[in-house]
């Protein structure tokens, strides 16, 4: 199971994590949380599913979230480093997207999520497209955030 492996990684490595989410609405901290032993890895997890949360928890400028959209690679990079400044964890992650079934457009449809990710001083940004219904999209999310972790801490 991949989050008993990043589990192990994290615990082994000493190192803290603290997330922040928008379209997986906490499933991600939900699952950082469901192993034995979750209080020594895991910091904290903001759950900013409006504009005005992610600007006022994360510190996302106004003006990216009005040229870019909330669901774009430069938000879900000012989310990540909101989460870091915030919390002051080894790693964070940031995921907003359009879950669906309704919300997408032609440029951003239903499925697309955008990732951001600070391990350890390297930060990246990942857009991913899914696809299925909204908790297909949901668990794809949180399951490709998990997957990223393990292999970048593996490496």
């Amino acid at each position: 199971m991949k989050i008993q492996n990043l589990s192990e990684l994290l615990i082994g490595n000493s190192l803290t994590i603290s997330v922040a989410e928008s379209c997986t609405g906490g499933n991600l901290s939900a699952l950082l949380t469901s192993v034995s032993g979750s209080s020594t890895y895991f910091d904290r997890g903001y759950i900013t599913y409006s504009n005005q949360a992610k600007m006022d928890m994360l510190n996302v400028d106004a003006e990216v979230l009005e040229r870019f959209g909330a669901v774009s690679e430069q938000t879900a990079a000012q989310m990540v480093d909101g989460v870091i400044q915030n919390s002051h964890s080894d790693i964070a992650v940031s995921i907003t997207g359009i879950a669906g079934p309704t919300g997408g457009t032609t440029e951003k449809p239903v499925g697309m999520v955008c990732f951001g990710f600070c391990i350890k001083d390297k930060h990246f940004v990942e857009t991913q497209n899914f696809s299925g219904d909204r908790e297909s999209v949901v668990a794809s999310s949180v399951d490709f955030a998990i997957q990223t972790l393990v292999n970048e801490l593996s490496a």
